[in-house]
């Protein structure tokens, strides 16, 4: 099958391409694909981290792909069509976060011509921060699609409140694995400067609003000195109000601090450190988190918001928090530590068989053929 596909690509950096890449990859064994990525993903100004392009210390995937789209430029959209047109595509496939990204990626797929079928990967439908007009852009976006991947219940009831007649396939999201070994505990704290004989909790990626930072830095107050919390990743925004519930709170010496863009090269230190992977988040659809912590057999504990529970409670392979305050999650962290941590592990193991790419660029396949039939 010959497969546009039209999303985040090297030379941009995060979880976005870190996917892109991976099913790229699969889909490439069996089909004639070309990647097609962006000139400009965001402007600057509405970037709120400190940059979107690979760094020197990322482990990035190199993907060959051909920018064409900018999203603030319409004239933009009309050459990423015909660039891509010019392909003759059976399938566009493209993946869909935020409502930004509507006009842009909706036009191309709205201009594809002949059988091709148009397919998007929807990390969100509705997102964490609804703004005015949002809907409408959602709208716009899903109504110039043919099918669309969900990888979460919270995802798939969102796409059907807008669209219910929508076709649509339910996957679970692969787990990465290009981020190596993980490391012996001892040399992961040891190289962190974190303490040895501590019960550690991480809480791992872009720091916001809605993943409940702040729930987490009250709940390690309420426990012993025997935990500790790691808070890693590249602030959105301010960290200020952070830093002043720390101190109000006196925890500075339960908690250490990595407010920074963490590369892929870094990212196994962390995993391979801590005992649990923590997402205190306020509201959530799915998390790419979930699948890097699997990665390294690392259990996850994680509130009961959105399609967190559907990564973890079948699999038994953590523990969910039934409500995002503080009073809940120190609760459930306790609860953690008391559980059988080996049988987590094990159920991780578990896990992985079913979640691969191989499995979803197979499914995507058939799915295609399906809508194109």
């Amino acid at each position: 099958m010959k497969i546009a596909y039209l999303s985040t690509f090297y030379p941009f950096r995060g979880g976005i391409a870190q996917f892109n890449a991976a099913l790229y990859k699969q889909l490439k064994i069996d089909n004639d694909i070309r990647a097609y990525t962006f000139k400009v993903q965001y402007p600057e100004f509405l970037f709120p981290g400190k940059t979107q392009m690979v760094q020197e210390n990322d482990n990035a995937e190199f993907i060959d792909s051909i920018p064409v789209l900018n999203t603030i430029n319409p004239i933009s959209y009309q050459f990423a069509s015909k660039k891509i047109s010019e392909f003759s595509p059976d399938l566009l496939l493209t993946k869909f976060w935020m409502p930004y990204f509507a006009p842009s990626l909706g036009y191309a797929a709205s201009k594809m011509k002949g059988k091709c079928v148009r397919i998007s990967i929807l990390d969100n439908v509705i997102p964490h921060e609804l703004r005015p007009g949002d809907i409408q852009l959602i709208k716009y976006f899903l109504n110039r699609n043919d099918g669309f991947i969900v990888m979460s219940e919270a995802v798939k009831n969102d796409l059907l409140r807008l669209k219910p007649n929508a076709n649509f396939l339910f996957h679970r999201h692969p787990l990465y694995n290009h981020f190596g070994e993980k490391l012996s505990k001892s040399s992961a704290r040891q190289e962190l400067k974190l303490p040895q004989d501590k019960k550690i909790i991480l809480c791992f990626g872009f720091i916001r609003d809605y993943k409940g930072i702040d729930l987490a830095i009250e709940a390690v107050s309420r426990l012993g000195d025997e935990y500790h919390l790691i808070i890693a990743g590249e602030v959105y925004g301010s960290f200020e109000k952070y830093e002043k519930q720390i101190k109000d709170l006196g925890v500075e010496s339960k908690i250490s601090l990595f407010t920074r863009y963490i590369s892929d090269n870094e990212t196994p230190l962390f995993f391979s450190a801590a005992d649990v992977c923590l997402l205190p988040y306020k509201s959530a659809t799915q998390s790419g988190i979930v699948a890097i912590s699997y990665h390294f057999d690392l259990p996850v504990a994680a509130t009961n918001v959105g399609g967190l529970s559907e990564m973890i409670e079948p699999f038994n392979s953590g523990i969910m928090i039934e409500k995002a305050d503080a009073a809940h999650i120190s609760g459930g962290l306790e609860k953690y530590f008391q559980s059988d941590i080996g049988e987590f592990v094990q159920n991780i193991h578990n896990y992985k068989s079913e979640a691969s790419w191989h499995s979803l660029a197979d499914n995507i396949i058939e799915f295609a053929d399906k809508l194109r039939a």
